[in-house]
């Protein structure tokens, strides 16, 4: 067991330079000069002599390298230096805005196993019959719709004709817990609809297929009640291959849910992300893309220790 986690520790660490590295160059390929954006901002021509200012102010008149090793140097103590828009502390911005995109996806990831895995077990047990036939074209009508579509609707509905919650906002916990989770559900429902669709169908196929196993079949010839069978033998041998479509698209959420919080109005991290890239902030791009990559790897690698709980074959690889 502890062979198989030091392997994977070593193996997400070494992605996590591959990604820091990838990240440093991919961005400083970009077509555009940070200093000239900063200088033109308001229509005016800056003069070569200030461009230069500029960029030796920013570090970005050193040779790559130089700035590669600075760079990764900060990132070890912790630091992924400041924006070049206000001199603001980089990490500071991604330690406000982080939680809130982390909150949402933990909301409609718990909204969407709820929803997923039960209704998926159902349709699997009654595989053939009308509720199993009914629920899977549900789940092909909720994947088939993007999500931009379902926030929309779901402001027209919800907000504008039933006025039942605000169409978009956000007020801190600590300020007002209701009102908080009052914003949160929205965005949150928004995301699980799709996101229960796909757990949907990976429980009710990973079901279908350990129901056919030799295990069950013995359970059962054993005279075992159904209830212990499906909860024993059926459910935790299923549950791996749903955990990975959760670990995958959680990891995809980190930095998926731009138009989620575009649409209501959510000062998450996906947001900060697309106004980095338009403004060609350096230090926000690298470090948002960075802690984005860091959490998926890490994320995986939980995944991967708890399947190896749940199936200890995996361990025998």
């Amino acid at each position: 067991m502890w062979r198989y986690i030091i392997k994977r520790v070593f193996i997400a660490l070494m992605l996590v330079f591959v990604v820091t590295s990838i990240v440093f160059l991919v961005i400083h390929l970009i077509p555009g000069d940070p200093a000239m954006l900063l200088l033109s901002g308001g229509g005016v021509d800056p003069a070569p002599e200030v461009v230069d200012a500029m960029r030796r102010r920013l570090g970005l008149d050193l040779p790559i390298w130089t700035q590669y090793i600075n760079y990764v140097t900060g990132i070890l103590q912790g630091d992924f230096g400041t924006s070049f828009q206000d001199d603001h502390p980089v990490a500071e911005e991604i330690a406000k805005r982080l939680p809130r995109t982390i909150e949402l996806i933990l909301a409609a990831t718990a909204l969407s196993i709820l929803i997923g895995v039960p209704l998926g077990i159902l349709a699997a047990l009654q595989h053939g019959k009308y509720v199993d036939r009914t629920l899977a074209l549900g789940a092909g009508l909720m994947l088939s719709v993007p999500v931009f579509v379902t926030g929309t609707l779901m402001v027209l509905l919800f907000a504008q004709e039933l006025r039942w919650v605000p169409a978009g906002g956000f007020v801190a916990f600590s300020r007002d817990p209701v009102q908080h989770l009052i914003f949160l559900l929205m965005p949150a429902a928004t995301i699980a609809i799709g996101f229960s669709a796909a757990i949907f169908r990976m429980t009710r196929t990973t079901v279908l297929e350990t129901l056919k196993r030799d295990w069950v079949r013995t359970a059962r010839a054993k005279g075992l009640p159904r209830s212990v069978v499906i909860r024993r033998h059926v459910v935790r041998n299923a549950m791996g291959p749903v955990m990975t479509v959760i670990g995958l698209q959680m990891g995809t959420l980190l930095g998926g849910t731009v138009l989620v919080e575009y649409v209501f109005n959510w000062p998450g991290l996906s947001g900060f992300l697309v106004v980095a890239v338009e403004s060609r902030d350096y230090p926000e791009v690298q470090g948002i893309i960075l802690v984005i990559s860091f959490l998926f790897i890490m994320l995986n690698l939980l995944v991967d220790l708890l399947y190896s709980v749940l199936d200890p074959r995996i361990r025998l690889e």
